[in-house]
């Protein structure tokens, strides 16, 4: 029996279509109903589903009166707040291709993105860093635009580009990735399949606005079917969180792992009468952190398994909850198998996994470069480079990645593109950079580097920190006589970890 799960095909896209139409489809027949809530600790700000599609095709209109055409492309350089959903949801009305990014992002590495993209236009928030560009329209304009008259929605092959994300891609730099407006189309598979989502959910995402987990999970998906998307507010810390689903009759709650690990520090179980369940994404969810969720609020968590090139298809569910360890079994509508190089293995066997190359969701490939696009596919396959295993029932367990790429904070990180970055500092002879588990469930970026004598690290944690986001950036450096290497001098990245323990030791005392 071959490790290959067949849940598809889902329903076609429609056409003409357009992925921010379809997430307000319902707004008009919603009216007043509180489509976000941003939440403050004693107090909330709220946004109909009538004013929410007001500002979204208002901006629409905006962006087209500043002189944008249809299939441009607008980097976002946005900050934490309801201004980035409306102005993403805004230009994909009018036809543009948004980019949005994280504002952690320093000077330099939205400098190589502008190389990359040639934007028409730079959409910021002064507060957010970003070199000079020609077309900067400024927050302050792009809200003033909410108030005007609703653009059309700019309708058409639900295969165009829609949005671009960005990746960080194996040969270092971080690849753009292009989407077609169906992508949105496809999440339709995970409202079933992995939230359980209906019209009366209130469903808490604790991620910023301007991360794409909650701009899919926590805003377009709860308002695609109706639902009141919650949202704290920025400043708001973790331990507010269990208070606000209380307050705020959440019904599900959206985390990444380390929030919920934060959250159970304090080891009491919480009162959220509303809660159903939870649910996890962005990086591998512990067995104990699961068990330890459910005793303090009497609710699973429910994982899912994506990456930027095609969002998450696999999926526990409150209708198919995982057994085990494992993520949970392919989305209905999906087609996924455990492959080698000669197709989908054994099931119980070892193997990529991968995707069906022409899954709705899956990206129309990386920006500017079909050779490494053309390299992730394999006959019928998008593959993943992550390893996993298919039970017969079609449940997958996840084995780790078979490459080097990191994911300590729920965003893959290349530790090339850290160690070109850490190479130009003054100093450094050799730089090895990995993840490193610092406590059980918890990974730390850690930068090991030769130099003549262990270089002073307020500079070079300074250097660090105004050219790398802070999601990429080492937590520690470690002075290593030699870094391992093979008969050909290839780094041994994988032996790296076995020099921390002793640092770590010493840095405890």
């Amino acid at each position: 029996m071959a490790s290959l799960f067949d849940q598809g095909p889902d329903t076609p896209c429609p056409a003409p279509f357009n992925m921010a139409a379809h997430v307000l489809a319902l707004a008009s027949s919603r009216g007043d109903k509180t489509a976000l809530s941003v939440l403050y600790r004693d107090q909330c700000n709220n946004w109909t589903y009538s004013q929410l599609q007001a500002a979204v095709r208002g901006l629409g209109t905006g962006l087209l009166k500043a002189g944008l055409t249809p299939g441009q492309i607008v980097l976002m350089r946005l900050g934490n707040s309801a201004d980035f959903p409306i102005a993403y949801l805004g230009a994909i009305a009018a036809g543009l291709v948004p980019v949005p990014t994280s504002a952690q992002l320093t000077t330099p590495e939205v400098a190589r993105m502008i190389d990359d993209l040639v934007p028409a236009a730079i959409l910021h928030d002064p507060k957010v860093p970003c070199p000079n560009h020609p077309n900067r329209l400024p927050l302050k304009a792009l809200q003033a635009m909410f108030t005007l008259p609703p653009c059309d929605w700019h309708m058409g092959d639900p295969n165009r580009m829609g949005y671009i994300v960005y990746t960080s891609g194996t040969s270092g730099n971080p690849r753009a990735v292009a989407h077609a407006h169906r992508a949105i189309w496809a999440r339709r598979m995970m409202i079933k399949g992995w939230y359980d989502l209906h019209v009366f959910d209130r469903l808490l995402h604790a991620g910023a606005f301007n991360w794409t987990y909650t701009l899919g999970t926590g805003l377009m998906d709860p308002w695609s079917v109706g639902a009141t998307a919650l949202i704290p507010a920025p400043g708001i810390e973790i331990d507010a969180i269990p208070a606000l689903l209380r307050a705020h009759h959440a019904t599900i709650f959206a985390a990444a792992p380390g929030v919920y690990r934060k959250m159970l520090q304090t080891n009491r179980p919480f009162d959220t009468p509303s809660l159903r369940h939870a649910l996890s994404a962005g990086e591998k969810l512990s067995q104990p952190l699961r068990d330890q969720w459910g005793d303090a609020t009497g609710t699973a968590i429910h994982e899912a398994y994506g990456m930027s090139e095609c969002s998450t298809f696999i999926s526990s569910s409150p209708a198919h909850p995982t057994t085990g360890h494992a993520l949970g079994h392919p989305q209905t509508g999906r087609r996924v198998a455990i492959v080698d190089a000669r197709g989908p293995v054994p099931v119980n066997t070892p193997g990529t996994i991968a995707i069906d190359q022409n899954d709705p969701g899956l990206m129309l490939g990386y920006l500017d470069a079909a050779e490494e696009t053309r390299a992730r596919m394999q006959g019928d396959w998008f593959l993943t480079g992550d390893i996993g295993q298919m039970d017969p029932t079609g449940q997958i367990t996840y084995l780790g990645r078979n490459d080097d790429m990191m994911n300590p904070g729920g965003t893959r990180v290349s530790p090339l593109e850290v160690e070109a970055t850490l190479a130009k500092y003054p100093g450094l002879s050799e730089i090895g950079v990995t993840q490193v588990e610092v406590k059980p469930g918890v990974n730390i970026i850690a930068a090991f580097y030769t130099a003549p004598a262990p270089l002073d690290e307020a500079p070079l944690r300074a250097y660090v920190e105004a050219n790398l986001a802070r999601y990429k950036q080492p937590r520690a450096f470690i002075h290593v006589p030699s870094l391992p290497t093979g008969a050909n001098g290839k780094l041994h990245r994988s032996s790296l970890p076995a020099y921390f323990p002793a640092y770590f030791k010493a840095n405890e005392t």
